[in-house]
């Protein structure tokens, strides 16, 4: 074949099913004599179960099963869901249970299950079930949680603080002792979802005689949502098999284990039927896990030149009702925060208290967009104070190419110091900059201005550590009918792993990439997996394909160097043959070298090479890469309507070497739509008891396809030394310096009328209520 399939802008093999319709996803998998799961969840945000009848609902023709807390098996009575990220720093642990035991704690906690012949059954059931509430005083605002004497989130907690730790650098308060110039603002960026295609959902059957259960599920990592149900069920590992299939969409919550889960699974076994639960669109809006409410307090010191000082403030982040991902989200909120900017000094103090709403855990970025977006506000309130323009405060900030790799001080989640360990943070702007015309937009505003109209432009640097570990693994085969296989326990959600896998095995064994079947999160096919989120594939499974790929070539050449009698340097791989380089139809196929590494029965291969053309390998990257780019955001503001549209939009996006250009691209428009999303319309609200009030896509909007700007998007392939294939990762880069650079440039045309933006997201109606206020005709206080 002599094609290097890294690099190639091949289409997508995951495609052609989908686009004919036959993808398969969980609601797809059809099982004989399967029953439907229908939950009854709170209607309060905080309220003690004073009892629960459950005699009407059982009445019902079609209904198989209804379980409250009381009549769940014993490990689910003792176990809460699992804690996959401990932090000593969380002083008040709360984690769910597959039911709610004594108190719910937020609207549409699950409180009881009906198993029946329907979903419609179910639900109707379901509607029966009498459940005498006590209402609790509820929280709904993280900044008021902090005050003492106020409600509980928890009624046997001293306090709504789960957790409150420093982050410190150097000394910030001596830097700030002798600053020329000082910002300070309040930041606030409020709750969004996920809100995926494909809602969540689990199918779970149990083999009476081997006491194993196996479960189809939604999600982000097959065997991490095993060891979550081996723990909380109390099962040996060979009693679980979970297999995600097609998902459609995932963006951080679908790596979560949700109290369904486990119960979908209890029903399965205690009926001895399939038992199968699919979320619909309210559920979706209530108990899935969201992402932010943080209200940041910062303040930005720097010398007369523009140069930083230091930065110290703090950092209140809502973690909702239980706290099932530790402080993940709020530590790499508050790291993420330095960027791609030298800061000397630096103090965070972060805080991370409870509400009664869903819990928030990573959505897309996972904390890198609050980070970035408070950085950029505070860089833009700089220029200002300076007099310098807005980009030229950045470059004079920026981290130089030299300084690689660059220790920032601080130190990651995983306990390790944050290292960024390539990239060219100034040329990444300046070719941005230059790509969206930066230089001329001057002259566009004022004759926009001249005609009435209001446009501005905004910049947003971000740095995004991907990669992270602790591994992923890859499975290489090659059967003995010649065909190839690679297994990984990666979970797609729409990432191309089947393409882009494929492609680095198969330069490694000589094929087409068409010719490498990838079988992903099916916890039989491979031991250990983590999982698809934080960008992190490329660099773990990626370089584990490689590395496995690569072993395999590796023996392949020894079997047929043997077979052929020739030194294993005189072969090549090609089209599934392996071939004396130089002798035209001297060769061995893939298929004939397969069967000879099997062996014969009764004849011994003792002291020769291990069985099968077979190497499992499992990259474990030393630290994260970092990956890097700069947005550039160009708008129009309608003063009337508070209407926004992106007239232009440019990324450069720095992910070290691209496997696939097509893919990558896909993955940063898609990304940017996301930030869209949260710069300008979605906003999950709730009133002042907890009660949400958008519960539907009439309420809560999303950004539509004429919403979407064209996007102008260049790479920069500056490789990592960190793993084999120099890759970085992709998936969330489209999103996390998004929302700076649109509000900024919302703010930028909105600087006639002295209008300053210190939140996300701003919707029309949030815009129109800003102008009111500087006009006289209301007030812009949230």
């Amino acid at each position: 074949m002599g094609a290097k399939w890294f690099g190639a802008a091949v289409k997508r093999k995951e495609d052609p099913a989908l686009l004919a319709g036959k993808g398969r996803f969980v609601d797809d998998v059809r099982l004989p004599g399967a029953l439907h799961a229908a939950f009854v969840r709170s209607p309060h945000a905080h309220a003690r179960i004073r009892g629960i009848d459950t005699s009407a609902a059982k009445a019902v023709k079609g209904v198989h099963l209804v379980l409250g807390f009381s009549d769940l098996p014993e490990p689910l009575q003792k176990n809460a869901l699992p804690l996959f990220v401990p932090a000593p720093a969380i002083t008040q642990l709360h984690l769910p249970y597959a039911l709610a035991r004594e108190e719910t704690v937020y609207v549409g906690e699950p409180v009881a299950i009906v198993a029946a012949d329907s979903r419609h059954i179910a639900e109707d059931a379901a509607a029966l079930v009498e459940v005498d509430y006590e209402p609790l005083a509820a929280v709904s605002d993280c900044a008021a949680a902090m005050m003492p004497g106020g409600a509980l989130a928890h009624t046997e907690n001293s306090s709504n603080i789960a957790a409150r730790v420093p982050i410190t650098v150097g000394n910030a308060d001596a830097a700030f002792a002798g600053a020329a110039h000082v910002v300070r603002e309040r930041l606030f960026i409020h709750r969004g979802g996920p809100f995926f295609m494909e809602c969540r959902g689990v199918l779970a059957s149990h083999d009476a005689v081997a006491d194993s259960y196996t479960v189809y599920v939604s999600s982000q990592g097959s065997h991490r949502i095993k060891r979550g149900l081996l723990d909380v069920l109390d099962l040996n590992d060979n009693q679980m098999h979970v297999i995600t299939p097609d998902v459609g969409g995932g963006f951080g919550p679908k790596g979560a284990v949700y109290p369904e889960y486990p119960c979908v699974a209890a029903c399965a076994k205690m009926l001895g039927r399939p038992v199968k639960w699919i979320e619909d669109r309210r559920e979706n809006f209530l108990c899935t896990h969201q992402e932010r409410d943080q209200v940041w307090d910062l303040e930005l010191a720097a010398d007369r030149d523009g140069r930083i000082l230091g930065l110290r403030g703090r950092l209140v982040h809502d973690t909702g009702a239980y706290i099932p991902w530790g402080l993940v989200l709020p530590w790499i909120a508050a790291t993420t925060v330095p960027g791609p900017y030298v800061i000397p000094h630096f103090k965070i103090e972060l805080n991370a208290v409870y509400t009664n709403m869903i819990s928030t855990t990573p959505v897309r970025g996972a904390g890198r967009p609050q980070g970035v977006f408070v950085m950029e506000r505070m860089m833009d309130r700089l220029a200002e104070a300076v007099g310098l323009d807005r980009a030229e405060v950045r470059r004079r900030n920026f981290i130089a190419p030299a300084q690689m790799p660059y220790k920032v001080g601080i130190v990651s989640r995983d306990g390790r110091p944050v290292t960024y360990d390539s990239g060219d943070y100034p040329a990444s702007q300046a070719r941005a900059l230059a790509a969206a015309d930066y230089a001329g937009f001057p002259a566009r505003q004022a004759e926009a201005l001249r005609e009435g109209r209001y446009i501005g432009i905004g910049i947003s640097n971000a740095v995004e550590s991907t990669g992270l570990g602790p591994y992923e693994g890859a499975t290489v085969r090659v059967a003995t009918t010649g065909k190839v296989v690679l297994y990984t326990g990666a979970t797609p959600q729409g990432q191309s792993h089947k393409t882009t896998l494929a492609q680095i095995a198969a330069d490694q064994l000589g094929v087409s990439y068409e010719d490498v079947t990838v079988a992903t999160a099916d916890t039989k096919d491979i031991a250990f997996g983590v999982g698809t989120f934080a960008a992190r594939t490329a660099v773990n499974a990626g370089s584990s394909a490689h590395l496995a790929a690569a072993e395999v070539a590796r023996k392949i050449k020894l079997i047929a160097a043997d077979m052929l009698e020739v030194s294993p340097d005189d072969l090549e791989l090609r089209g599934g043959f392996a071939e004396v380089r130089g002798v035209p139809g001297l060769k061995k196929s893939f298929r004939e070298i397969a069967v000879k590494s099997i062996g014969m029965p009764g004849f011994s291969m003792a002291g020769g090479l291990s069985p099968g053309l077979e190497n499992t390998a499992y990259f474990q990257p030393d630290q994260s890469t970092y990956s890097n780019g700069t947005h550039v955001a160009e708008v129009e503001v309608d003063i009337e309507t508070g209407g926004v549209k992106i007239l232009r939009y440019t990324v450069l996006h720095d992910c070290g070497a691209v496997i696939n250009p097509m893919v990558v691209e896909g993955q940063v428009v898609g990304g940017v739509a996301h930030g869209i999303g949260n710069a300008l319309f979605e906003r999950l609200h709730h009133d002042g008891d907890a009660q949400p009030q958008t519960t539907n896509f009439g309420e809560y909007l999303l950004p539509a396809a004429p919403d979407m700007p064209p996007i102008a998007i260049l790479h920069s392939e500056t490789a990592s030394p960190l793993n084999p294939l120099g890759v970085k990762g992709a998936g969330e880069g489209g999103t996390i310096a998004a929302i700076g650079a649109i509000i900024g440039a919302v703010e930028n045309a909105l600087a006639p009328f002295g209008i300053k933006i210190n939140e996300a997201p701003v919707s029309p109606a949030r815009i129109v209520e800003l102008l009111n206020a500087v006009r006289g005709l209301g007030d812009a206080r949230q």
